[in-house]
């Protein structure tokens, strides 16, 4: 009786866990897939991050949680043809943004750029100096000798964009959150075939129930 009891519970937990893993998998592709999309880099601007032909991931992103360092794809009136573009954030809504031409400085502090590529021939010095109105944003590109970035448009409001314009943001493989469900998904899924193979198990192993008649029967 015992362990029919314990086959019993085997079972039960292998119902709710392998329909809460397929529940998990599922959801993280669904969100994967209208959250996010593919886009094929068409030029060389952000060069050696994100080289012509490459494709990347591009998710939703409010305005309130873009960060100075985001690569974004965005789309700006009166440029570029008006084709979407990828390009890195510099600055932010109020930031001070300033080169002389060799190293970049956001309200005075000298700027980290790791990603920057690094030719042989350095590009021509362009100083610039710009101050970044609230709701736009400053933003350039990794190959710095080939972009045609907000340093060229300095006479359109510092040369900012208007974070209205910004599709998403570019992700460096796969989100976090996909990752996590279909993880936790399998696991729930593996977890259930155990389960309910221990349960297979144990029915197997169970003697056999034994009915004990009364007299006359």
């Amino acid at each position: 009786m015992r362990e029919r009891r314990a086959g019993r519970r085997l079972r039960v937990a292998a119902w709710v866990m392998i329909p809460l893993g397929l529940v998990s998998v599922l959801g993280g592709i669904l969100y994967f897939f209208t959250a996010h999309r593919g886009v094929s880099v068409m030029g060389d601007a952000m060069a050696p991050t994100h080289p012509r032909g490459k494709l990347v991931l591009v998710t939703d992103v409010d305005a309130e949680d873009i960060r100075r360092g985001d690569v974004l794809l965005l789309q700006v009136p009166g440029r570029y043809r008006g084709a979407p573009v990828i390009q890195r954030v510099i600055g932010k809504g109020g930031d001070h943004v300033a080169s002389d031409g060799t190293r970049v400085t956001v309200n005075g502090e000298p700027l980290d750029e790791p990603y920057l590529k690094k030719d042989l021939l350095p590009p021509t010095p362009v100083p610039f100096e710009a101050t970044v109105p609230e709701g736009r944003l400053f933003l350039m590109g990794d190959n710095r000798g080939n972009a045609n970035d907000s340093r060229y448009f300095l006479d359109e409001q510092d040369g900012t964009v208007a974070t209205a314009g910004v599709l998403g943001r570019v992700s460096e493989g796969f989100p976090p959150a996909v990752l996590t469900a279909g993880a936790l998904g399998a696991a729930l899924i593996l977890g259930g075939v155990g389960t309910g193979y221990a349960a297979w198990r144990r029915a197997r192993s169970a003697p056999p129930a034994v009915r004990t008649g009364g007299p006359g029967r």
